[in-house]
């Protein structure tokens, strides 16, 4: 049987316009004599989000080998060109490995991608060994990466002189809150609830701010147990029971449903496996139902609404039943509007209602979607575009444009958006569909005052007229006064980093004995 020959690939030049995680652009020079894998991710993507792992697990089991993962960072959004961003996207997701900014998607087309995440794995000569798309590929990944090092250590081509480490972490200064994802006020008890994501843990402050909890250790795990010993990976989404004095954490990376009850002071697992799902057909008791990424929560009629963004549905938990029920989507990430077993969503990550729909902030098709509550679920687009339709229009309907909105919140008869990527808050009237500039002037910044300016904010609620905002990157809490339109910044008393100091009298009780 004749066979074909095909020539070797040459490894295109990693030529981008920035390298972060390094001091210097690395070259396929420098990387001769290693097995490279390169990563082609865009910080937006739940896909990419969730391979992260898996490359960390094969650089922990590879680290005394010469096998280098290189970040090829090919921005779908506008926004998610600027290397500032990318930086704090590296940040915020722990991510060790150098990354080069693929300007333009000039390495994305010299390697013939097609989708995110892609991995391609360059051989210790130069040369494309071969690609593989999509999540779930670590076995396939682990298995190929480890026969190739035997392969090129038993023919003398390996290098194991290491590349020299220089992480953006190493200058990072820490912040008593890190990346907060969401923002929770309860008017009714006058308290601030808090993802504060990037040391994962949660935070209960009054509006004025006065610490009132910090629960969880900081480290990242899964761990029950009282306030003081539980864990969270990257929390999200916050919802209240106030009558059972229960509050409900959307624990992102761990893919679990956790329930603090607020007055015991404990935290349990009421929903997910920690494993990553797909979806239930219909129901699933909840702690056999694997959950996949999810990103916010709404408390309505007693039943717990879940923006699923890793599998582009939404589902709710029936605490009084302890079973998950799937409410709408197909799981295809698409915009498709009619009955909600039909719908398509595509990584939804905002929650909020009017008591009659929910309103969701479907990020990467940058639009506002209505799901309507009770029988014959219905799904319908207030505003926006489809998944590459994207910008900063104000407008009606479909003609609106936002860029990766990530929070929604009901007030007064309009849904307020954080419009993440445009780092502006919008204003949007369900009834006539015309979305509008509320705050922001769509540039990055920290500033207060009558013209504020946010970075990439991404979470909204409200309380006695004024809006709290989860402002991602400034790693603050903004207070809008609705009457006047001014922004202040929450500076909540006595909080201080994981493990850096311990607040209230203890503290002081502490540093007295050490002096």
């Amino acid at each position: 049987m004749a066979t074909i020959q095909r020539e070797p690939v040459r490894a295109p030049e990693l030529n981008g316009s920035a390298w972060l995680n390094t001091d210097h652009p690395l070259t396929l020079a420098e990387l001769k004599g290693k097995l490279v894998l390169l990563d082609f991710w865009t910080y937006c993507c739940i896909n990419c989000m969730h391979i992260l792992p898996d490359l960390k697990y094969l650089e922990e089991k590879y680290a005394d080998q010469p096998f280098v993962v290189i970040g090829v960072h090919s921005a779908k959004f506008e926004n998610e060109k600027d290397a500032d961003n990318i930086r704090n996207a590296i940040l915020r997701y722990g991510i060790t490995h150098p990354v080069v900014v693929d300007v333009n998607h000039r390495l994305w087309n010299a390697y013939a991608v097609r989708g995110w995440p892609t991995v391609v794995l360059v051989d210790p000569a130069g040369y494309v060994l071969g690609a593989v798309s999509g999540e779930g590929q670590r076995e396939k990944l682990d298995i190929v990466i480890g026969a190739a090092l035997d392969a090129y250590k038993e023919a003398g081509l390996l290098d194991e002189t290491p590349l020299p480490a220089h992480l953006e972490s190493d200058t990072l200064v820490d912040t008593p809150l890190s990346y907060p994802g969401k923002v929770l006020a309860d008017p009714g008890s006058e308290r601030l609830f808090i993802s504060d994501s990037g040391h994962h843990r949660i935070v209960i402050a009054t509006p004025d701010g006065k610490l009132l909890e910090t629960i969880g250790t900081g480290t990242a795990g899964t761990d029950d147990g009282s306030f003081e010993e539980a864990t969270f990976r990257n929390p999200q989404g916050l919802a209240l029971d106030s009558e059972h004095h229960w509050l409900y954490v959307a624990d992102t990376d761990n893919h679990l449903l956790r329930r603090l009850d607020l007055q015991a002071r404990t935290v349990s697992t009421v929903a997910g496996t920690g494993e990553k799902g797909i979806g239930p057909d219909l129901t699933a008791p909840a702690r056999e139902q694997p959950l996949n990424s999810p990103w916010d929560l709404c408390f309505v009629g007693g039943l717990l609404y879940i923006a699923m963004a890793g599998c582009h549905m939404l589902w709710l938990y029936d605490p009084a039943r302890d079973e998950l029920r799937h409410v709408a989507g197909t799981g295809r990430e698409a915009r498709i509007d009619g009955l909600a077993l039909g719908s398509a969503f595509a990584q939804p990550s905002g929650l909020t209602t009017d008591g009659h729909a929910l309103y969701v902030a479907d990020s990467e098709i940058s639009s506002i979607r209505k799901v309507t509550l009770g029988e014959n679920v219905q799904v319908t687009t207030v505003a926006g575009g489809d998944l590459f339709q994207f910008g900063d229009v104000d407008g009606l309907g479909d003609l609106a444009r936002f860029q990766h909105p990530l929070g929604v919140a009901w007030h007064g008869g309009a849904v307020y958006v954080a419009d993440t990527y445009n780092h502006k808050i919008r204003k949007l009237d369900p009834e006539t569909r015309r979305a509008s500039k509320f705050l922001g002037d769509g540039k990055p910044g920290n500033e207060d005052g009558e013209q504020p300016r946010f970075y990439e904010p991404g979470g909204l609620s409200f309380a006695d007229e004024r809006l709290f905002i989860a402002d991602t990157n400034n790693h603050a809490i903004r207070i809008v006064d609705l009457a006047s339109k001014t922004v202040s910044t929450l500076t909540i008393g006595e909080l201080c980093p994981p493990g850096f100091c311990l607040p209230g009298p203890a503290f002081e009780g502490n540093r007295e004995a050490q002096e």
